[in-house]
């Protein structure tokens, strides 16, 4: 039976892919019968795909994703971080926590501020960035805002009609209560685009104070429940591909 188009990858390039050395080492650790497939020794050229046991000197080896598809990692991102590569303040650093890369770097999707928390999406490629970005995709943004205090209807309506501010209006898609107890209420906020501090601006403009912001949601892409703050998590091929045929790009 035939493998589908795109299901499988010749062997070397999937090793040098998982980061263990360039292509041409990998052809000679093929060549010196140190690889196998599922058991057997594997042959230049093999083909190989997500669900196939690749071992090198019986260990086995995790096949981070399919050559050709950028990755993507889900990071929940502590408030106390910041989304640059150069603080002359000297702050952690986002990208101090995530995995190494050979030949390629990490790009950040939007940015998240110094006291904000919650999902922040990095990829490899510049092109998924720019576009999950761009105001053209209209890509919604859900965040968790916790209010002190409670906010009004006539609030909530200024917040779904437009609040201006000094670089033009803004307004949330959704404002729901989600409860909470004591002064503090968690409210469940939607909206789709990602102007510097926009959230916190908005409702500051309406003399709300934000005791605190957490982004749960960019596009199709939800903060895992299990995803502790400070870790990561990579999308899996088939979501990656979803999420770049949502924008229009090609996969592979």
């Amino acid at each position: 039976m035939a493998h589908q188009h795109g299901a499988t990858h010749k062997l070397q390039k999937v090793l040098a892919q998982a980061g263990l050395g360039s292509r041409r080492d990998m052809e000679q650790c093929i060549r010196d019968g140190r690889v196998t497939v599922n058991g057997a020794k594997a042959q230049i050229g093999a083909r190989v795909g997500p669900h196939d046991s690749v071992r090198i000197d019986g260990k086995p080896v995790r096949l981070r994703s399919e050559p050709g598809l950028p990755r993507v990692l889900l990071y929940h991102k502590p408030e106390g971080e910041i989304v640059s590569r150069d603080d002359p303040e000297g702050r952690a650093s986002v990208f101090e926590r995530l995995p190494p890369l050979r030949g390629a770097k990490w790009l950040a999707v939007g940015r998240l501020d110094f006291n904000t928390g919650g999902l922040l999406l990095v990829t490899t490629s510049g092109e998924l960035a720019n576009r999950m970005m761009h105001p053209k995709y209209e890509l919604a943004r859900e965040y968790a805002v916790r209010v002190r205090g409670r906010i009004r209807d006539d609030q909530i309506a200024r917040l779904r009609h437009g609040v201006r501010l000094n670089d033009g209006v803004a307004r949330c898609d959704s404002v729901e209560l989600q409860g909470g107890e004591g002064a503090n209420r968690w409210y469940r906020v939607v909206l789709r685009e990602g102007r510097n501090r926009i959230v916190r601006r908005m409702f500051e403009a309406l003399g709300l104070t934000v005791s605190r912001l957490m982004r749960i949601r960019f596009g199709p892409v939800s903060l895992p429940p299990r995803l502790k703050r400070g870790q990561f998590t990579e999308l899996p091929p088939r979501e990656t591909r979803q999420l770049l045929a949502s924008l229009g790009m090609e996969s592979g």
